[in-house]
């Protein structure tokens, strides 16, 4: 239920954020925060409830930066409070994450023997401090953080920002979506590509086990074994119009009034324009032939 979008730009990212986390606000959510970059230093803004919340924070004291992440939380491991909510971090990373860390109990113990000091009660913390651990052990942000993913078991999707390089952005996929968008001298990473929709239209889908290196200028993919990949980039129809709630009071009744619609593109998809014969798939055909 909980949703990412991070953006290295070369202007103020804190308002793009802010409009990428209302385009996931369909999947529930009970806080939301973001973090960015503003004169070497990580700067988080967070809060209970809604987004307008946070907007009302950042209001009262805005941030600036030009590379940033933002999550909406639904709780899981911890109550829905500002200090629970993402981003997590500390003076040198933030980190924003999606899914369940399932062995974090161990690595929080271990952590702890070595100095560690957690503030929240959520699985999520473990990611920064194995980082953190990482680069006081002298290795660069990309190693640190790959070594990190290397001992976390679970389903989850990452992003993290460093407060020494304000041009970087690492994220990673295990058993949960996240998408890459390219744009002109940016970059975009979400868990769901209808937060970029008024963004970009060029978009890369993670595979399982993927580890993404992002610049402004250039997106880095690894697999799990270390090695480079190409994802193919795909230029989507989706706009602004289609994440928004329209003239409707919730998504769920803009969903119920645009099933006609729905269903009307979907059979049309099967019918020859100037023929009127309806063609589908011998796969799909195999496959309810085969259903229960």
């Amino acid at each position: 239920m909980c949703g990412i979008v991070g953006i290295l730009s070369n202007k103020n990212v804190a308002s793009m954020i802010i409009e990428g986390l209302r385009r996931l606000e369909y999947r529930g959510y009970d806080s939301a925060g973001l973090a960015t970059i503003t004169d070497g230093k990580i700067v988080r803004r967070r809060a209970e409830g809604k987004i307008r919340n946070l907007e009302e924070k950042l209001f009262k004291d805005p941030l600036n930066g030009q590379s940033g992440i933002g999550h909406t939380r639904w709780a899981t491991h911890g109550k829905p409070t500002e200090a629970n909510a993402h981003p997590h971090g500390t003076d040198n990373l933030a980190v924003v994450h999606n899914g369940i860390i399932e062995n974090y109990i161990e690595l929080k113990v271990d952590l702890e023997t070595k100095g560690h000091k957690f503030v929240t009660e959520t699985d999520t913390e473990v990611v920064v401090h194995l980082i953190e651990e990482n680069l006081k052990n002298d290795m660069e942000p990309k190693d640190a953080t790959f070594a990190a993913l290397d001992v976390l078991e679970g389903a989850f999707a990452i992003a993290v920002i460093f407060a020494k390089d304000e041009n970087l952005m690492i994220g990673a996929r295990q058993g949960t979506p996240l998408a890459v968008g390219y744009g002109e001298k940016e970059m975009f990473l979400a868990s769901d590509s209808y937060a970029l929709a008024p963004l970009t239209k060029r978009i890369s889908f993670l595979e399982d086990g993927d580890r993404v290196v992002m610049t402004a200028d250039a997106v880095d993919i690894y697999d799990l074994d270390g090695n480079k990949v190409e994802r193919e980039i795909r230029v989507t129809a989706q706009s602004g119009a289609t994440t928004g709630k329209g003239e409707y009071r919730h998504f769920m009744l803009k969903e119920i009034y645009e099933q006609p619609a729905v269903i009307g593109d979907t059979l049309n998809s099967y019918v020859h324009p100037s023929t009127g014969h309806v063609s589908i798939d011998p796969d799909i055909l195999n496959a309810l032939d085969k259903a229960p």
